[in-house]
């Protein structure tokens, strides 16, 4: 472990040598364990403005998936998608001694996280999902609009060294686009410190590279084990949080989406669009507040009828 320049003010930055792999995080606050994933194209710089908020009464973890930020980027699309990634993030929270953990995830990390769920629901004490549909649902209900939103997901598929090549002549043309096509958002929305700390990430080519081979590795791996589980319901109490603005909103009713999937679920739209949590980072952290403080109550009323 050494330490890193932090993503997150206030909290420890680092990077733990777990699962084979180097994965950067803050790590901050006290309480029961909470860990937050990013999405595509960000790293766990997202987490900047809502992490603060949280760890006045939980002890924080946000980190890099593997292929982004500071973490390592492996080679060959078999090292990424959602079980890897997961894997690295369940022993991140081991190596700090959390067994059990609440866990959320925005988009790619959000996808992560109910890898996650599926594959260790023992330690996973709640889950909330960010403006997501189901992979296998959105991959096999694909609509024209939903293939014009998500073409990204078509275009950083292709092999090698293609996608990279293209994205490489101008990285921030192309994240930045990325940025404002999901929904209601535009520039200024995002925190000028964390738009550079996503723009210093994104102009890495060995960044470029991860980011393809992850999407590569849903529609080689993770389509296939997420369409294995359709009749996996995940037990654990869940949140789906998603901009009311955005491409998902538009095309899917998104609680109904998860329903089969989630037996405990709540779910609410917050402003904006995909983005939200960097164009309003309050709400974000206030529900997720709300949501986690009534799955602590919940756990307390289990301990005190055990006792």
């Amino acid at each position: 472990m050494r330490s890193e320049t932090a993503a997150i003010e206030g909290f420890e930055a680092g990077v733990a040598a777990v699962n084979g792999q180097r994965i950067a995080y803050s790590k901050g606050g006290s309480g029961p364990p909470l860990l937050l994933l990013h999405g595509f194209p960000q790293t766990q710089a997202l987490w900047a403005k809502v992490a603060p908020r949280l760890a006045t009464e939980f002890t924080v973890v946000a980190a890099d998936l593997r292929g982004y930020g500071a973490s390592s980027k492996p080679e060959g699309t078999a090292a990424y998608g959602f079980r890897p990634m997961g894997v690295d993030m369940l022993a991140l929270m081991a190596h700090f001694g959390f067994e059990g953990f609440h866990l959320a995830g925005h988009d790619r990390g959000g996808r992560t996280a109910h890898r996650m769920a599926l594959d260790a629901p023992e330690r996973i004490l709640s889950l909330c999902v960010m403006d997501i549909v189901p992979t296998q649902h959105l991959l096999a209900h694909l609509t024209p609009q939903v293939a014009r939103s998500y073409y990204h997901w078509f275009f950083l598929a292709q092999p090698h060294p293609f996608p990279e090549r293209m994205i490489g002549a101008d990285p921030d043309a192309y994240f930045e686009s990325c940025l404002l096509g999901w929904g209601a958002a535009r520039l200024e929305d995002f925190d000028a410190g964390q738009l550079a700390a996503y723009r210093a990430a994104w102009r890495d080519p060995e960044a470029i590279r991860g980011m393809c081979a992850d999407y590569r590795a849903t529609l080689d791996d993770d389509l296939a084990l997420d369409t294995a589980d359709l009749a996996h319901r995940l037990s654990c109490p869940a949140l789906v949080l998603y901009g009311a603005d955005g491409a998902m909103a538009r095309a899917y009713d998104v609680p109904a989406t998860w329903a089969p999937r989630l037996e405990h679920m709540k779910s609410a739209a917050l402003p904006g669009g995909h983005f939200f949590i960097d164009a309003h980072p309050e709400e974000t952290a206030a529900r997720l507040s709300d949501f986690l403080h009534g799955v602590e109550a919940g756990l307390r009323r289990q301990e005190a009828k055990k006792a």
